[in-house]
């Protein structure tokens, strides 16, 4: 473990909102409504407006690391101790899409017994969310350029799934053509045409900025175990199943146990590291990923009968559902605090199904 290095504190002040976010906001709220008008006009009820297509539905725990360093004892992790977690595995949009679509995923985690001050709104409940995706940025800087993104992606909704295949094996295509020359990921090709691997192979990023405590952070899962590392990186073979993804979860979890790294990357730099543009990467060889605790997720059956409705229908997992030593930063991430809260209250009153945070991981199904 490094020595603490010249990390930034966080006040408020590292958060510089433009003037007409409120109303850049509320457009993308109706522009998503919109899009989920079409998909429940499909489905015959409410999908989430991303991440529909759940892959995983997991219960486990989050073990915190002894012995960590004062300035990475912060909030959730100021101690070494267990948490009770449950965990969503989904594709990205916000369709029921066969996965020959291969977008990127997501990655969602509630930790139960998440004790202290919590953000407005979230008071009363004793959880704190993680919402994480793979790729380690985010494909738009702010919620102004999310805007134009999310009004191309209305506009892409009703179109037939295959134009949405070719879309996704033209963005992977070139994906490896850049890589392939030594180029960098590109965020809106990964966003679009993500290499169909097996979902527990992959790693999952924060990708915006949030609290860390005292600092500012972003954070990543990263595969740990020995089983994870075993499924390598390349393409898994659908075999044209357009359910291969949750198949391919479901029989590991039959077998195995699965253990991932939990990191965060404390920022050191605004300049090199900046909180309100989501897209930069914040670059490692000036702050690397320090592990924190240990995702742990036991055998178990990942999609049984009980638990689909529990995870799809009754639960939501929102930035908002934080502490506040780890509050979301950034403009992306104040878009999604009120953005995530109407589309769940959309979704919950279509299907007529009440949200609800779970009090005890007694109350999550088998």
């Amino acid at each position: 473990m490094p020595a603490q290095r010249a990390y930034v504190r966080y006040s408020d002040a590292v958060e510089q909102r433009l003037p007409d976010e409120e109303e850049t906001v509320e457009r993308i709220i109706a522009s998503m409504m919109r899009e989920s008008e079409t998909t429940t006009a499909r489905y015959g009820r409410a999908v989430r407006a991303s991440h529909a297509k759940s892959t995983g539905l997991l219960k486990g725990e989050l073990r915190v690391l002894g012995g960590l360093p004062d300035f990475l004892r912060q909030g959730l992790f100021a101690g070494a101790r267990s948490y009770p977690v449950v965990v969503r595995l989904a594709q990205g949009p916000g369709e029921l899409l066969s996965d020959s679509v291969s977008t990127h995923r997501g990655m969602a985690i509630k930790v139960l017994g998440a004790e202290g001050p919590k953000l407005p709104g979230h008071e009363g409940a004793d959880t704190q969310d993680f919402v994480l995706a793979t790729g380690p940025v985010f494909p738009q800087a702010d919620a102004a350029s999310f805007l134009l993104a999310m009004r191309a992606l209305e506009a892409g909704t009703p179109m037939p799934e295959a134009v949405k295949q070719a879309v996704s094996t033209t963005a992977r295509a070139a994906q490896a053509a850049i890589k392939a020359v030594g180029g960098p990921d590109v965020a809106n090709l990964e966003f679009f045409g993500h290499t169909p691997r097996h979902p527990l192979a992959d790693r999952y990023y924060s990708q915006a900025a949030l609290r860390y405590g005292d600092h500012i952070a972003k954070v990543g899962v990263f595969p740990a175990s020995r089983e994870l590392n075993a499924l390598g990186d390349g393409a898994l073979d659908l075999r044209g199943n357009p359910d291969g993804f949750r198949e391919a979860v479901v029989e590991f979890f039959r077998h195995s146990s699965a253990e991932f790294d939990f990191r965060v990357q404390l920022c050191t730099d605004l300049e090199k590291m900046p909180v309100e543009d989501a897209s930069v990467r914040w670059p490692e060889k000036e702050s690397s990923y320090l592990s924190v605790a240990r995702l742990a997720l036991p055998k178990q059956e990942a999609y049984s009968p009980a638990r689909q409705p529990y995870f799809d229908d009754v639960l939501a997992f929102r930035p908002a559902h934080a502490l506040e030593a780890h509050r979301p930063l950034g403009s992306i991430m104040r878009a999604r605090l009120k953005t995530y809260a109407a589309l769940s209250a959309f979704r919950h009153g279509r299907n007529g199904t009440p949200e609800r945070e779970p009090r005890s991981i007694d109350e999550v199904p088998d």
